[in-house]
């Protein structure tokens, strides 16, 4: 019996063990369901933030340009180049186009002109300094040749960045746009006033849109800007053409008097059919992108299937 003990003793423990095991993934897995299960009636809601409104860990390199900014500030960074002075920046080519696109970006009270020409030079120091590390372990003219690509794609890495926020603010305004009109022509229907209809569709609604909708109401109801700057600066923020002319038809109707309600309806209706066009668009250049790794990748794997073995039965009869 003594020697049955110990035995006994551990086949116990281990069922014990092997129970709260399964009893907590089994927990998990419940928890796990209802999640998917609450995530899938969300977005049947349309309450559930899409992937492309998040800021896709919003880009490091970006984040990179932000810390920029705090330092040039206060100066605790050396410029890697004298151009980077804020006056001078703006000169630069690289600051022009940076201060063109910058509102558009949503950078522009992140990263500063400055900051951006100091990013994009480290960018190309690091990408230049990578390649030629690289290529000097085969020879020093493939170091060479390395050094200078990986310059060029590091400063291509920085406008790059910018171009991609640039597209993902503008489809999160397009996909939004005739939601937004939608809801202020219902509450102005319901009998709100503008600026409460305006303020209704920031409240229930979570996504990168609705809260530069937020951010604008907030301005003009604490008076730090007019209800007109506030919208304009709204649609400048964002590189959306039927944006601006739906702003432009609710200032134009809220200064003379007429039917706001109308006016929303069909500038929401444009939206909508400017959305879809987009939309097909690029279902349409869908196959035309195919055609690249299809030629590259599976045509010749085909052509070596095809032509191979006759290639080897002519090898063997020479």
């Amino acid at each position: 019996m003594s020697a049955l003990l110990p035995a006994a003793l551990a086949a116990v423990a281990s069922l014990c063990g092997g129970g709260a095991c399964a009893l907590a993934g089994l927990c998990l897995a419940r928890k796990g369901m209802r999640a998917r299960r609450r995530n899938r009636a969300l977005g049947r809601q349309g309450l559930l933030v899409r992937r492309l409104e998040r800021p896709e860990m919003q880009s490091r390199i970006l984040r990179y340009g932000e810390g920029l900014t705090r330092q040039l500030l206060i100066g605790s960074a050396v410029p890697c180049s004298p151009s980077v002075r804020a006056k001078r920046a703006e000169r630069t080519r690289c600051g022009a186009w940076y201060a063109e696109r910058r509102a558009h970006s949503g950078l522009a009270k992140t990263i500063s002109i400055a900051a951006f020409c100091e990013l994009r030079m480290r960018m190309a120091l690091a990408g230049a300094a990578a390649g030629l590390l690289v290529g000097l372990m085969v020879s020093p003219e493939l170091g060479t040749a390395l050094g200078c690509a990986g310059g060029v794609a590091g400063c291509a890495m920085a406008y790059g960045a910018v171009r991609r926020s640039i597209a993902r603010r503008a489809a999160v305004a397009e996909r939004h746009l005739s939601e937004m009109l939608e809801v202020v022509a219902l509450g102005l229907r319901s009998g709100l006033t503008f600026d409460r209809s305006f303020a209704l569709y920031g409240t229930h609604f979570d996504n990168g849109f609705a809260q530069s909708c937020t951010r604008a109401y907030r301005s003009w109801a604490l008076g730090l800007c007019s209800r007109d700057e506030a919208l304009r600066d709204l649609a400048a923020s964002y590189d959306v053409a039927a944006l601006g002319r739906a702003v432009e038809s609710i200032l134009r109707s809220l200064r003379f008097g007429s039917a706001l309600a109308g006016v929303l309806d069909e500038a929401a209706r444009q939206a909508r059919a400017n959305c879809k066009a987009v939309l097909e668009e690029r279902v349409a250049k869908a196959p035309v992108k195919m055609m690249l790794p299809t030629g590259a990748l599976i045509l010749p794997a085909m052509l070596l299937l095809i032509i191979g073995p006759v290639l080897l039965e002519l090898a063997g009869g020479f």
